[in-house]
């Protein structure tokens, strides 16, 4: 069986010369991030599995580092890269409302019992995550995913339930 892997984050930049790396990543992910031994860098479509030293945080980003990678050389030419995790790893660490992004695009929105679109996207503004739905018009909006407008997510039955409010599917 072929491993899926989940994007955690993106190698910016190296960090010092000592082989440490500025990781991009979702907000509030600390927790889970801290917790990860075990990741992947995807270079040349390919999945290279590292083990993480250890993961430092500043405001504006992460700063991690790799065993076996020492120099600036080293850690440099996986600058732009993604790193991700096993997705069996990521599962463990989603709370009980949170969602991975491939399992949220392609699942049908309906307000009340009629079907208003589906998710082609998931994005984030800072302050909230942004579902983008590709209304029945064909149009593309931007739902925020906040419990005031999205009132539910069912994986198994492929449906988001939403409080359309005036505006939002405009």
């Amino acid at each position: 069986m072929k491993n899926s892997y989940v994007s955690i984050g993106k190698i910016l930049n190296f960090h010092g010369v000592k082989g440490e790396a500025k990781l991009g990543y979702s907000k509030n992910r600390e927790s889970f991030l801290s917790e990860i031994k075990d990741v992947y860098i995807q270079i040349d479509g390919e999945y290279k599995p590292f083990e993480v030293s250890y993961i430092k945080f500043t405001p504006k980003c992460g700063i991690i580092k790799f065993k076996g990678i020492d120099t600036l050389n080293e850690i440099a030419e996986y600058k732009g890269c993604l790193v991700f995790v096993d997705e069996t790893e990521a599962r463990e660490h989603l709370e009980e409302d949170e969602f991975l992004i491939d399992e949220l695009v392609g699942l049908n929105v309906y307000d009340g019992d009629t079907r208003v679109g589906s998710v082609v996207g998931v994005s984030n503004n800072g302050a909230s995550d942004l579902l983008s739905v590709k209304t029945n018009s064909k149009n593309i909006c931007l739902v925020p995913f906040v419990k005031a407008i999205v009132l539910s997510v069912d994986i198994k039955t492929k449906r988001i339930q939403i409080n359309n409010i005036e505006g939002l599917l405009s």
